[in-house]
């Protein structure tokens, strides 16, 4: 899962929602140098990466991309999972994404001082590129796969991952839409 599911995985939470989207900048014990819900925020996440990496739907999806981005397919399949909430959205929330994603960035802000600097780094671009709300569309999620190839250090084929996503976009739909209602469920017993 990437940024909009982690988010939106941690239900109203605010403090919870901060520790899971900085969860993948804070390393090992860091996370006992945050306050205790953020703390549970960053555990969630990484119990949802758990979960979401081990799931046999989400195996099957890597599995298609497997042949051409190898150890990189499940960095792609959690934003072509990102970019199907996005475009489902409604049937999640009673909220719009458009909405949502204001107040997901004012609390973003609001809590921006204790971000490692990685974060703070980013979001005013993302905010400003408005990433969350531009995952429902091809062309914001093919943006966020060639702007994670960019920052590989290794030889990657991101840049042509929206070609998959595209080839077999409605076995990627339907897979997620089977998982997704099933992470839910894990993220709200989980926290």
């Amino acid at each position: 899962m990437n940024f909009l599911a982690h988010i939106f995985l941690s239900g109203n939470d605010e403090k919870l929602m901060i520790g899971n989207f900085i969860a993948d900048f804070v390393k090992g014990n860091k996370k006992n140098d945050f306050p205790t819900r953020i703390k549970e925020g960053i555990e969630l996440h990484r119990a949802i990466d758990n979960y979401t990496d081990h799931h046999p739907i989400t195996l099957q999806s890597k599995r298609r991309l497997y042949p051409i981005h190898h150890k990189y397919s499940g960095v792609i399949v959690d934003v072509f999972y990102d970019h199907f909430l996005a475009k489902n959205f409604a049937k999640f929330s009673p909220v719009s994404l458009s909405l949502y994603t204001d107040n997901c960035y004012d609390k973003l802000m609001k809590n921006s001082s204790i971000f490692p600097q990685p974060i703070l780094d980013f979001l005013p671009f993302m905010i400003e590129r408005n990433w969350l709300l531009n995952y429902a569309s091809i062309e914001g999620i093919d943006r966020t796969l060639k702007g994670i190839g960019k920052r590989r250090p290794f030889e990657n084929k991101f840049h042509v991952a929206k070609n998959d996503l595209l080839e077999n976009y409605s076995s990627f739909e339907e897979e997620f839409l089977l998982f997704f209602p099933q992470l839910i469920n894990f993220a709200s017993t989980s926290q």
